[in-house]
């Protein structure tokens, strides 16, 4: 980061606003006692702990912060497991300029300087498409295939219940795709569907997102986005993530009202990207458990 001038910054841990984003779950702190709030105001007597600082870094590059990068604790309220918990450390970053391509590579270039840094001769890369991994691996085409071949296959590969069409892309991915990746190699896939875009842009055709992930050791370690700059587009997908919570029956989260402020002001063109350190450090030493990285 120092050779290519990107500005350390640090942003705050706790913020007013929390992430609607249905597949990701914020954690919450209880200020009532602080604040003398009535038990029955509880959405405004609530504080969040960031799932990224994502929010706080656009609101920086909105004011002409310029390139910038964070290392710090982030919090999602997932399950425990091998490669998860519930606190952890995240490298995130943006370059003006950039889009998800240039940010890619990029991101390879730091995957090599680490691996050189440990000792290890680099990995070879492999980009794929969101919907190619599909075709390749299932030979199920996306963009044609009808809601019920997707939950059949899901199905035939132990799906339990019935899913709606983007659980069933989610399952199939996490349970059959990425199980199959090139365990030495850094595996990029990009192009997203459009209704997993979260805050990226999509393609001209509006059918995919302009995103990706990296992959390493069969690992998700990265999540990369050519970053939505239109306010009324990002207040659309946050309305939609609402309505998809209360329709699964999950919490309501206050959408972030100073990034759409922010994105009113006018954000630049950039690409950003959100690293798990601890995930990456597993890769890099070679371990499955996450507990290997971890002090406590």
């Amino acid at each position: 980061m120092a050779v290519r001038k990107v500005l350390e910054v640090e942003t705050p841990i706790i913020s007013r606003f929390g992430n609607t984003d249905p597949a990701i779950e914020s954690l919450s702190v209880d200020s009532r006692l602080e604040r003398n709030i009535e038990p029955d105001k509880e959405p405004s007597a609530r504080n969040w702990l960031r799932t990224s600082p994502e929010f706080f870094h656009k609101r920086l590059l909105a004011a002409g912060a310029g390139d910038l990068f964070e290392i710090g604790k982030v919090f999602r309220a997932e399950e425990v497991s091998s490669r998860h918990r519930v606190e952890f450390s995240m490298l995130e970053y943006y370059r003006l300029g950039f889009d998800e391509h240039a940010l890619i590579n990029d991101v390879l270039a730091l995957m090599h300087q680490l691996q050189a840094d440990f000792g290890q001769a680099p990995w070879p890369v492999k980009t794929m498409c969101f919907a190619q991994w599909f075709a390749d691996e299932l030979d199920i085409d996306i963009a044609q295939a009808p809601d019920s071949k997707l939950l059949a296959c899901a199905q035939q590969f132990g799906a339990q219940s019935q899913l709606s069409r983007d659980a069933c892309l989610d399952f199939l991915r996490a349970e059959v795709l990425e199980t199959r990746l090139a365990k030495d190699t850094w595996c990029f896939v990009y192009d997203f569907p459009a209704s997993q875009a979260a805050l990226a842009r999509l393609t001209p055709d509006s059918n995919w997102a302009r995103r990706f992930e990296l992959f390493g050791a069969g690992i998700e370690l990265a999540n990369g986005y050519f970053e939505l700059t239109d306010p009324t587009m990002q207040r659309a997908r946050f309305s939609e993530d609402l309505r998809r919570r209360a329709a699964c029956g999950q919490r309501q989260i206050p959408m972030d009202q100073d990034l759409l402020a922010a994105l009113e002001r006018g954000l630049p063109d950039c690409a950003g990207v959100a690293i798990g350190l601890d995930r990456l450090l597993m890769v890099l030493i070679g371990t499955k458990n996450i507990q290997d990285v971890l002090a406590f």
